[in-house]
């Protein structure tokens, strides 16, 4: 009897682990020397199959769960519908995904675009191809996913900004306010890489898609995001360029991140293996 009720315990949580749609792990970063929280949202897996992967990014202030609660709420019918797996990793608030040259407890960009790829490219069935991994983010995330994937040219394929923060020369006090100045030092010193609209060259010659959106209301980052779209069309680089109503705010991202997420789905779909 005893060995009986042993056996279906195990099964039942083997059940429950091969259903599992939202996995909180703390993910260690050995350039940072500390873990960060991630969430990874996966559809059923199956065994033998291997599975698409984006990276999601929350914008200033975020987390991964207000990301799945809040910012896009059927993330995990969305990884079952497009048999993606979600990666979300914790931001710390207002890390800009930079590798901080003035906080070395700060290095988001080579987290991200390696220790974390490794990781759940180790972890996870993954289809592991820079074809079928993508990268996106919104606001503070914007910029981080856009560094990021521009970065790490080889790692991802597709990125896309939602209402992205893109210019920090048009932040003035911003600049402090949302603390970039914490990771990035003073604005007067900042390097060039720092600047997306300086990143045209790399973006030219990388075989990326880019895909940015802004909504019309967005009084902080309508302008810059336009901006950034005009000097695209001018440098020739491929991307898509979408503007709606509506303003910095969850509502907006709803519709926009989802709305991205179908534009990632097409694009994988044209791809070969």
């Amino acid at each position: 009897m005893k060995t009986l009720f042993t056996t279906l315990m195990l099964l039942a949580v083997s059940l429950s682990v091969s259903a599992q749609h939202i996995i909180h792990k703390k993910v260690f970063s050995k350039k940072m020397n500390k873990e960060i929280p991630t969430v990874i949202i996966t559809p059923k897996l199956v065994d033998g199959k291997t599975y698409k992967t984006i990276y999601i990014l929350h914008g200033y202030s975020g987390n991964p769960d207000r990301t799945y609660k809040e910012d896009i709420p059927d993330l995990v019918s969305k990884s079952q519908k497009y048999n993606t797996i979600y990666i979300l990793p914790d931001g710390n608030f207002n890390s800009w995904y930079v590798d901080s040259p003035v906080d070395a407890s700060s290095q988001y960009q080579t987290f991200i675009g390696k220790e974390l790829v490794e990781y759940i490219d180790a972890s996870y069935p993954t289809t592991q191809n820079r074809k079928f991994r993508g990268i996106l983010g919104w606001s503070m995330g914007g910029y981080g996913a856009l560094n990021i994937g521009v970065f790490y040219q080889n790692t991802f394929a597709v990125v896309g900004s939602s209402c992205g923060a893109l210019d920090f020369n048009r932040f003035g006090k911003n600049f402090h306010h949302y603390q970039v100045d914490k990771v990035l030092g003073d604005f007067k010193s900042l390097p060039k890489q720092y600047f997306t609209f300086d990143k045209t060259k790399e973006m030219a010659s990388s075989d990326q898609l880019y895909i940015l959106d802004c909504g019309t209301d967005d009084t902080q980052m309508i302008d810059m995001n336009r901006d950034f779209h005009h000097l695209l069309s001018n440098e020739k680089i491929e991307h898509f360029y979408i503007e709606s109503p509506g303003g910095h705010d969850p509502k907006y991202w709803n519709k926009s991140l989802s709305a991205q997420l179908a534009l990632f789905e097409n694009y994988f779909n044209s791809q070969k293996q």
